[in-house]
């Protein structure tokens, strides 16, 4: 399975994504809840107002691969309006908000504003190359390689000591389900990496104090 390695996606710029929300049904979902189960036939997009949503893979014996997390102004759900299933599953990882458009709605605004399809043809462009170089990345680079790739992609600019701290906080298991790998094997990894003076946690976050070694 593949590992998302761009887990948070930029806010859509685009004046549509609103024009769109305000077309759609406004409905709350606590932490937790399953908008979108993988598999099952669905003409819903969902548009994210206020919190997060996660999309992620599970197997039959419970193990979960996140694929990527999605903000305010971000969208879901546009894989399956052409009447397949869906392709994984959708949930709220926090007391979310979001704007639920029918397919028919989708269909008149592009009708009306054709070039929303253009940029809805982009997106898919651009989610179809993360997929590829996200199962690149789990056939191969190992663990720690994922690991270093991760906490590189999440880091903010350094400070004036040249420290960079991650700009999401995630636990250890959420860290896995990127991963594809076990909590334990992360919990190990950023251990060693703190023991070395590669890493600290400050009030639960993680800083990384210097450049992280290519191999471990």
């Amino acid at each position: 399975m593949s590992t998302q390695t761009h887990l948070f996606q930029a806010p859509q710029s685009s004046h549509h994504i609103q024009a769109l929300a305000r077309l759609g049904v406004q409905r709350r979902y606590r932490k937790g809840a399953l908008l979108i189960q993988e598999g099952e036939t669905g003409d819903t997009l969902y548009i994210v107002q206020q919190g997060r949503l996660r999309a992620f893979l599970a197997d039959g014996n419970g193990k979960e691969l996140t694929l990527g997390s999605y903000g305010p102004l971000e969208y879901v759900g546009e894989m399956s309006l052409d009447g397949g299933p869906r392709s994984a599953n959708v949930e709220a990882a926090e007391n979310s908000t979001c704007s639920v458009v029918a397919r028919e709605v989708l269909l008149s605004y592009i009708a009306a504003e054709p070039e929303f399809a253009l940029e809805l043809m982009a997106r898919l462009i651009r989610r179809a190359r993360l997929a590829t170089e996200s199962a690149r990345s789990v056939a191969l680079i190992d663990v720690y390689g994922r690991l270093v790739k991760l906490l590189n992609q999440l880091a903010q600019q350094p400070n004036a000591q040249g420290e960079r701290m991650l700009g999401e906080r995630l636990t250890h298991q959420a860290m896995a389900q990127h991963l594809a790998c076990s909590r334990e094997m992360v919990s190990r990894l950023l251990r060693d990496l703190e023991t070395g003076g590669y890493i600290a946690v400050r009030e639960r976050w993680i800083w990384l104090l210097k450049n992280l070694p290519a191999r471990w």
